[in-house]
């Protein structure tokens, strides 16, 4: 509520009020200041001495990492990648003639990478091997840095966007 809601009298009772806890707390904060003073004026048990003791020598062992039992090792070509890059593969040319056919009549690409390939047969042919082949140098270079799962999910993701991309093209046709 503003002061213009209030009556005259309420105003000055407001006023005095805050006048009366001025006061009060005035006249209290020289007792608190100078018992700060005096707590500050005697001396700490507890203060630290300015001699440091330097700390004893630790021998420092180098760690080795080991490869324990619990991971993963496998050939790149394992039967579950081959079947992953395949499918990748297979669905990257699925994904190449959905555009192509749809870019043939008429219809615009509308992913802006492909795009700046879509204008010849070859430039798409070129961006989907493009894509095929990342995908298995991605999958390749998480198997030699031991990334085992992240290469497998190299392949799953562009299995998925593919299938998103085909069956967005197929049905806008």
């Amino acid at each position: 509520m503003t002061s213009r809601g209030l009556s005259l009298s309420s105003r000055l009772l407001c006023s005095a009020l805050v006048l009366v806890l001025s006061v009060a707390f005035s006249a209290l904060l020289p007792v608190s200041v100078q018992a700060q003073a005096l707590l500050a004026s005697a001396p700490l048990p507890d203060a630290p001495t300015a001699f440091v003791a330097p700390a004893p020598a630790v021998a420092i062992t180098p760690v080795t990492a080991t490869v324990t039992a619990g991971t993963e090792q496998h050939k790149f070509w394992d039967r579950q990648n081959r079947v992953l890059l395949i499918a990748a593969a297979a669905l990257n040319g699925a994904d190449f003639a959905v555009t192509r056919a749809n870019l043939q009549s008429g219809g615009q690409e509308l992913n802006p990478v492909v795009r700046l390939f879509g204008r010849s047969t070859a430039g798409l042919a070129v961006n989907f091997v493009g894509e095929t082949v990342g995908v298995v140098s991605m999958s390749y270079f998480f198997h030699k840095t031991g990334h085992h799962k992240l290469e497998r999910a190299v392949s799953l993701v562009n299995i998925g966007s593919s299938v998103g991309a085909v069956s967005f093209g197929m049905a806008h046709r």
